[in-house]
């Protein structure tokens, strides 16, 4: 379910980002129980607002049914259980930080941030359990509670994130399957960075200087292992059923895996007084910065990127 979870993901980071700059000004002179209230007032209403408009906009389009499971943990050669992965990485950090911000002691904003994080996302799939379409899903639930607990590992054992967990997108071509595409990832350049498996890289980036504090490596530089996967047209195979209801099978087109190493920049690292520019870093550091990288398939091929994103 990762095409609708992407949307509520860049919504609820960004929001909690921006709320926490736009009443820094005031965060010097303003009581750390204001602060709460405000923050806490502000997560209520991204949630509710959040499920009551996803219910609306999107479940209301398809039958309901009685509470359900389903396995769906080979679909999309897993892409979408690393989204989830990633996703609640992410929601779980920065609830984290932006609780610290209101003043709430670290160990515990951290346990909140992560079950902030595991909770906004396995929520939904509560919704789908009750969808006739879908259902609930235990391997995205495995999913979620991973991303949370690498972050709250690494905070409490750590202090600090050696390992963050990135995104990277560029745009696949399709050619004559353009319209199969667009049917399953839409056609708009946003809605396939969104949705589009087959563009997707997610990266583990690890930060050497906090492996190695004397090793002499700038304190923003990483090394990151990527994984994405394509020529995926359906979610166990590349076979449909098209507007016309005939069956469309492509065998001959082979899903495969891929591999990567490459460098990446830890921007939380850059020292910046500026509390804008942090906010900027904060949000753009979801994202791996484009690099050189080196892709091992499953199809047994190497290849060298000189720039790959």
């Amino acid at each position: 379910m990762s095409q609708r979870m992407f949307r509520l993901l860049h919504m609820y980071i960004l929001a909690l980002a921006l709320s926490a700059n736009g009443m820094a000004q005031d965060s010097a002179k303003a009581q750390k129980t204001t602060k709460k209230l405000i923050l806490t007032a502000v997560q209520t209403g991204l949630w509710g607002g959040t499920f009551y408009s996803l219910n609306k906009a999107w479940y209301s389009n398809y039958p309901r049914s009685s509470f359900h499971f389903y396995n769906d943990g080979k679909e999309w050669q897993q892409m979408d259980k690393v989204g989830h992965f990633w996703s609640t990485y992410q929601i779980s950090n920065h609830t984290s930080k932006i609780w610290q911000w209101a003043g709430m002691e670290k160990k515990k904003a951290v346990i909140i941030g992560s079950i902030s994080g595991m909770a906004y996302l396995s929520i939904i799939e509560v919704l789908d359990g009750f969808s006739d379409k879908w259902g609930f899903s235990m391997p995205d639930i495995l999913a979620n509670t991973s991303g949370a607990a690498l972050f709250a590992a690494q905070e409490l054992g750590w202090d600090q994130q050696k390992f963050s967990i990135k995104l990277s997108y560029s745009p696949y071509r399709y050619g004559v399957l353009q319209p199969r595409a667009n049917a399953l990832f839409g056609s708009s350049d946003a809605e396939k960075v969104l949705k589009d498996y087959n563009g997707q890289t997610y990266w583990a980036s690890a930060n050497l200087r906090s492996f190695f504090p004397s090793s002499g490596f700038p304190s923003w530089f990483n090394i990151a292992i990527g994984y994405g996967a394509r020529t995926m047209l359906g979610g166990y195979e590349n076979k449909w059923t098209s507007a016309n209801g005939s069956t469309i099978s492509r065998p001959d087109i082979q899903r495969y895996r891929r591999f990567f190493l490459s460098a990446d920049v830890d921007l939380s690292k850059i020292k910046t007084k500026s509390k804008p520019l942090k906010t900027i870093f904060s949000l753009v550091n979801v994202l791996k910065i484009p690099a050189p990288a080196i892709e091992l398939n499953s199809l047994r091929k190497l290849s060298l990127h000189p720039l790959y994103y």
